[in-house]
């Protein structure tokens, strides 16, 4: 009885026996079966996906278009009206003007106060790494009664601040503070001080090796501690609610402007001034996402 290998080594097949039992078995391929099977993790991801936006949708979302819904649900003219309101647009210039102020003082100052936690080595520098989170932990309107206390018309410093607009901007530098030096601080932590260190030895004043080396890597952070911090600021009511006095075309902000015209049952009129806030606060964020989107693909 001849074997396969005998019929391969037969003699018309040029193969020799040697060649025949070299040559490795052939197996028949085989195609995947489509079983219809969701790849394993997808089915996790899709529901971790719903479920965020499900809760951004109850949480934020849907009360945010229920505030712009109740604006406009008179038309555009009670909404302009009720915006354009002398006492109205008084408090939104105060609030915007005061908003902008803080945030740039708190660029400039935030970073520093960053760089000194980073950088410096102090006495008491775990103290005061600890008090920059106090004005989160806080409530702000135990804020407003510190500051009064401190800035108010018995105050033990002799620097009488309330009732007046730079009150107002001392009690938004105290609630926003925070937000630059906690953006900043840990990009500095993670920074790189060897190209430092390399310009510095190629002859680089330390002026030019903050400019093109440490400055460009901070900005991005600064503007987003800077966007919180505008953003935190142009909402806040109780930190200001005492030193300010609240009084009309003066010292009243947006926030406590709204709180008003809701005691006195004008809840579209609230809800109006509150969507000029909110979109003020989106295009703020919107602009400096695309600064910083542009600055990355230049960088």
């Amino acid at each position: 009885m001849s074997t396969g290998t005998d019929a391969a080594a037969s003699p018309g097949s040029g193969i020799s026996p040697g060649q025949a039992e070299a040559r490795p078995p052939q197996t028949t391929s085989r195609r995947p079966r489509l079983t219809g099977r969701t790849p394993r993790g997808r089915g996790g991801t899709a529901l971790g996906l719903g479920t965020s936006l499900i809760f951004l949708s109850l949480i934020v979302l849907i009360p945010l278009a229920a505030v712009v819904w109740k604006s406009t649900e008179h038309g555009p003219g009670f909404f302009w009206k009720a915006v354009t309101t002398p006492d109205a647009w008084a408090a939104l210039k105060l609030t915007i003007g005061a908003s902008v102020i803080v945030a740039l003082v708190n660029l400039v100052m935030g970073t520093l106060i960053a760089w000194v936690l980073v950088r410096d080595a102090f006495p008491g520098k775990a103290v005061m790494d600890t008090l920059i989170d106090l004005p989160f932990a806080l409530p702000t309107i135990v804020a407003g009664l510190v500051l009064l206390s401190l800035y108010g018309t018995d105050s033990p410093l002799g620097i009488n601040l309330a009732y007046t607009r730079a009150g107002v901007v001392v009690a938004l530098l105290f609630v926003t503070l925070p937000f630059v030096v906690r953006t900043v601080q840990p990009v500095l932590l993670e920074l790189d001080r060897d190209m430092e260190q390399a310009a510095a030895s190629l002859g680089a004043r330390p002026f030019v090796i903050f400019r093109r080396i440490i400055l460009p890597n901070l900005l991005p952070a600064m503007i987003s501690g800077t966007a919180l911090a505008f953003t935190r600021a142009i909402a806040e009511f109780g930190s200001t609610v005492l030193i300010s006095g609240n009084l009309p075309f003066k010292t009243q902000v947006a926030a406590v402007q709204i709180f008003g015209q809701l005691e006195g049952d004008n809840t579209a009129g609230a809800a109006a001034v509150s969507t000029v806030l909110l979109v003020v606060a989106l295009i703020v964020l919107i602009s400096l996402d695309f600064l910083q989107r542009w600055g990355a693909r230049r960088g």
